[in-house]
């Protein structure tokens, strides 16, 4: 089997353990919409950015440094063992902190004390799984991988129809069962899934002999820690917008913005599927021969897999708008989704990118470059809001990520040189835009619209026909 052709295996059963989450929590989409108000939304929302950037500070870098130690040292073991037992020890030294200073931190991030408390929950038992879940993807194990990441999903889907649709519906006698209060039934199942997720990964904790090496530690926190500063920046390029709005324009408006920013779900599924597979795949192949053109052809067929979902998903627009927000109250936000799916299609490019400073051990700009994007977020939405409306938000997501994107490709070309096919990259990129911007103004005529995905689809077989063949044929 051809490198590409183990590469797209491996990523496609990564990309079920994270489609089939995605679509299972798309499927929730409508349901949420439909039982909260976009108040209540708005609460759901909060949540979610605490968690993500919890989850980032409890993390600190080091599933990246695993990934990247693991993959070269001969004391495999012991890598893992001081990775597991770093993460565990720290997630156990915040629960305690949260339990010192409960309520006064729960009234510093605004969350309600029962929200609060679910949340801590949910943030020190997914932290502790992160190095398990790391060591099935670095030991070549994405079926098991997969299973459990499904696990955790059907649990939470389940469980969030069961308490927002079964209990109304069939109204099923649960105790304490709070119908004003629907949005915490939520948290709780993430809290179910996350408890049973743990149980699942708990036989890695006693696979080898625990044993902690102060200088494997000092390598992994060194390489971790400006991955971390990334990941906190990235937090912010994501939510600083959901987290700014309740504020400016009111809960409202955030949870029309948040609702329809899910249609955007498709793109991210297929970057996150993508970085699954390809994170260790790019530190594994890093010493052969012909590793750079590989990582250039990756690049190529990402970007027309994405660009092709750009114009796939813009063209049917409305038909999307219906099935995931059924609720007409939050269609005020529609017009961002264009915007946001090609803020993320630049996300995932410059994730593709990124592999030069993750190589090169120069995780540090990185750090910069997510900064960057971070202070763009911040300043945009600072300023454009009040001027321009929820709007502004997408624009400053789809601005930090375009330099972000750009600037990485200066700087790998300066460090670590890979020869990307640009000419047909920005052609492909030119192409999706341009159709989408068509089918925007087509009225949503959906044979218009077919025609142009298919003139996509059609330039892709004719430019690709040749090098597809080749290889399919390896």
């Amino acid at each position: 089997m051809s490198t590409i052709k183990k590469f797209f295996k491996d990523t496609i059963i990564y990309g079920l353990a994270t489609v089939l989450p995605r679509l299972m929590n798309f499927v929730l989409v409508p349901l949420h919409t439909g039982q909260l108000e976009t108040k209540s939304y708005s609460d759901n929302t909060t949540f979610y950015v605490y968690a993500a950037f919890f989850n980032v500070l409890l993390t600190y870098g080091m599933e990246t440094a695993f990934f990247r130690f693991f993959s070269k040292s001969e004391e495999k073991n012991k890598v893992f063992s001081t990775a597991l037992i770093s993460l565990t020890v720290t997630a156990i030294l915040f629960l305690i902190a949260v339990f010192l200073f409960n309520e006064e931190l729960a009234h510093l991030v605004n969350l309600n004390q029962s929200y609060f408390n679910l949340l801590i929950g949910v943030l020190v038992l997914d932290t502790v799984v992160v190095i398990p879940f790391a060591y099935l993807r670095a030991t070549g194990r994405p079926i098991m991988f997969t299973a459990i990441k499904l696990s955790n999903i059907l649990i939470y889907v389940i469980l969030n129809f069961f308490f927002l649709w079964a209990i109304p519906k069939f109204g099923i006698n649960y105790s304490n069962y709070d119908s004003n209060d629907l949005v915490k039934y939520i948290f709780i199942s993430n809290l179910a899934a996350s408890i049973v997720t743990f149980l699942l990964l708990l036989p890695y904790f006693f696979k080898i002999k625990l044993q902690f090496s102060k200088v494997i530690f000092k390598q992994l926190l060194n390489y971790g820690l400006p991955i971390m500063v990334a990941g906190l920046a990235y937090v912010i390029n994501e939510n600083f917008d959901k987290w700014l709005l309740p504020d400016v324009l009111g809960k409202d408006i955030n949870g029309a913005y948040s609702g329809c920013y899910k249609i955007a779900v498709f793109m991210t599924i297929f970057i996150q599927a993508f970085r699954l597979g390809a994170e260790p795949f790019f530190f594994n192949h890093a010493k052969e021969k012909n590793a750079k053109e590989t990582y250039a052809r990756i690049m190529k067929y990402f970007v027309i897999f994405g660009s092709g979902m750009l114009v796939f998903i813009i063209a049917y627009l409305d038909i999307f708008k219906s099935l995931i927000v059924r609720d007409e109250s939050y269609w005020i936000a529609i017009k961002i989704v264009p915007i946001v799916l090609l803020a993320n299609l630049c996300l995932g490019i410059y994730f593709n990118l990124a592999i030069w400073y993750k190589l090169t051990d120069k995780t540090r700009y990185g750090m910069y470059l997510s900064l960057v994007g971070a202070i763009i977020t911040i300043v945009f939405n600072l300023v454009m809001i009040e001027k321009i409306g929820f709007i502004a938000s997408a624009w400053a997501t789809l601005i930090a990520y375009g330099t972000m994107m750009i600037m990485s490709y200066y700087f790998g070309q300066k460090y670590y040189a890979v020869p990307y096919h640009l000419k047909s990259i920005l052609s492909y990129l030119a192409l999706a835009i341009g159709l989408s911007i068509i089918a925007l103004n087509t009225n949503a005529n959906y044979y218009l619209n077919t025609g142009l995905v298919l003139v996509f689809l059609g330039l892709v077989f004719i430019l690709e026909k040749r090098e597809l063949k080749q290889l399919l044929k390896r």
